[in-house]
């Protein structure tokens, strides 16, 4: 608040006074100082409950930031793994079928890790490729999976089959050492030792791979449209997020290609 009262004194102003015209001045004024929008979004947020705190002590009668949209903050860029990275995770040699089956699972459908551990082995259409998934709000999706990912699951099913384990189509696609239904954290747990036995030094979590599905297949010249569909996004603007990438390999065969680059 001190930069705010600062501004009203150089102005000659009361804060009774201020208008909406004067908070525009004020943010155009600090944002000249590279602000990140995360700072300025707190600063108005302050400023807005600030105001509210005068208007409570009758103080001021109205608010002048009462009609104003905040600011928005940059959304930050998705971690996700390069090419070369996801196929270093994917070749891990000696692990469980489960854990390869997991991989394959949300690299190649990119689902959440809740949604990966809800699945049932009915889930799976084995004929036409398919994984159906319930997302937020239990909204159904029908998702594409690669041929190595259904061999992956199949694999997985005929090793619990031959060991005794259920693999009836109403049971969990993914067991725990207990033959129950894997939850959330253990399957995070066990992610995030391959991530390390991969040798990915990157922060790297079950949503890294959610990422890593939506910015390669993009790169890759997979329509927007189509990632929102199988990502379940609401919005569009949700999904946009990862054309960044794209951009980059535009630029990159813009440069290679363009007899003026």
């Amino acid at each position: 608040m001190y930069d705010f009262a600062l501004f009203l004194e150089n102005k000659n102003l009361l804060l009774s006074n201020a208008d909406k015209y004067d908070i525009r001045v004020f943010f155009e004024k600090i944002r000249d100082n590279e602000l990140s929008k995360a700072t300025l979004a707190r600063k108005f947020t302050t400023l807005r409950t600030f105001f509210k705190f005068l208007i409570i002590n009758n103080v001021i009668q109205q608010s002048p930031v009462q009609n104003m949209s905040g600011i928005k903050k940059d959304k930050k860029m998705p971690l996700f793994l390069t090419e070369t990275e996801m196929q270093q995770l994917l070749n891990l040699e000696n692990i469980k079928l489960r854990d390869k089956a997991m991989i394959e699972l949300l690299y190649s459908c990119g689902i959440r890790i809740q949604e990966l551990t809800s699945l049932d082995i009915k889930s799976i259409d084995f004929i036409a490729n398919t994984v159906t998934v319930f997302g937020k709000g239990n909204k159904e999706r029908i998702v594409p999976a690669g041929a190595k990912c259904i061999e992956a699951v199949m694999n997985y099913i005929k090793e619990r089959r031959e060991v005794d384990l259920p693999y009836d189509v109403k049971s969990p696609m993914f067991l725990n050492e207990h033959a129950k239904r894997l939850d959330q954290r253990t399957a995070r747990r066990i992610l995030h030792k391959l991530f390390i036995q991969a040798g990915i030094v990157k922060k790297a979590s079950p949503h890294t791979l959610r990422h890593t599905f939506a910015t390669h297949i993009l790169d890759r010249g997979c329509d927007i449209r189509s990632v929102q569909e199988m990502l379940g996004h609401k919005n569009l603007s949700t999904t946009q997020i990862y054309t960044h990438v794209t951009i980059e390999s535009l630029k990159k065969i813009y440069k290679k290609t363009h007899p003026r680059k």
